[in-house]
C-alpha cells in the first residue's frame, strides 16, 4: 500500500489547500523516488492501493469482530489506568534508567501502547482515507478532517508513523534477536 500510495502522491507532490504549501511540510514539490513507488501511473496506482486497501479493511474488520468476541481486547489493549505506569516503567527499563523490569503478565504496558496505537493508526489509516476516496459523498467524515487537503496530510502521516513503528520493531529485533522466536510462537517452547 504504501508503494501505490507515493506513486498516487508523485502525481501531485505538493499538500496544502488549493496549492498554498502547508508551512510545516518540507517536501513540497519531492516527487517520491521511483523505487519505492508502484502502479507506473496514477490510475496504476489507484488500482493496486484501493485492492490492497479493501484488504486491509476486511482483514481489521474481521479482526476487529475477533478481539471483541473472544474478549482477547483485555489482554491487549492499552487502558491508561491500568497499564501507563508499567509503560513508562517498561520504557525506563529499556532506556537503562532502570534496572529492574516492572512486573508484567504476557503483554507489558508498553506492547500494550504500541499494539493499540497500530490499530488507531490503522482505523486513522482508513478514515483519511475514505475522505480521500470519496470527500463528497462523505462530507461529514470530510469535515471531521478539516478538509480534504488535511485528510491527505493526515494519510501521509499515519503511513509515516507505521515506517516509524516498522523501523523501531526491526531495530528491536535486531537488538534482542532470540526475543524473535518468542514473538512467532507466542512466548511458547516449540516442541522436538
Amino acid at each position: 500500500m504504501a508503494g501505490s500510495g507515493l506513486q498516487i502522491l508523485a502525481a501531485y507532490p505538493k499538500l496544502g489547500p488549493r496549492g498554498q504549501p502547508f508551512a510545516w511540510y518540507p517536501f513540497q514539490d519531492v516527487t517520491p523516488p521511483a523505487w519505492a513507488r508502484l502502479g507506473g501511473w496514477l490510475a496504476g496506482a489507484r488500482h493496486w492501493h484501493f485492492a490492497f486497501a479493501w484488504l486491509l479493511v476486511l482483514n481489521g474488520a474481521v479482526y476487529g469482530f475477533y478481539l471483541l468476541l473472544s474478549g482477547e481486547w483485555r489482554r491487549r489493549v492499552f487502558l491508561p489506568r491500568r497499564d501507563a505506569r508499567n509503560a513508562l516503567q517498561t520504557l525506563a527499563f529499556y532506556l537503562r534508567l532502570r534496572h529492574e523490569p516492572p512486573a508484567q503478565g504476557l503483554y507489558n504496558g508498553l506492547q500494550r501502547l504500541a499494539y493499540s496505537g497500530a490499530l488507531l493508526l490503522g482505523l486513522l489509516a482508513v478514515l483519511s482515507g475514505l475522505v480521500l476516496y470519496k470527500p463528497v459523498q462523505l462530507r461529514g467524515l470530510t469535515a471531521l478532517f478539516g478538509g480534504y487537503d488535511t485528510a491527505r496530510a493526515v494519510h501521509l502521516g499515519v503511513l509515516s508513523l507505521f515506517v516509524l513503528f516498522t523501523l523501531g520493531h526491526v531495530l528491536l529485533v535486531a537488538l534482542h534477536p532470540r526475543a524473535l522466536v518468542e514473538m512467532v510462537t507466542g512466548g511458547e517452547k516449540p516442541r522436538a
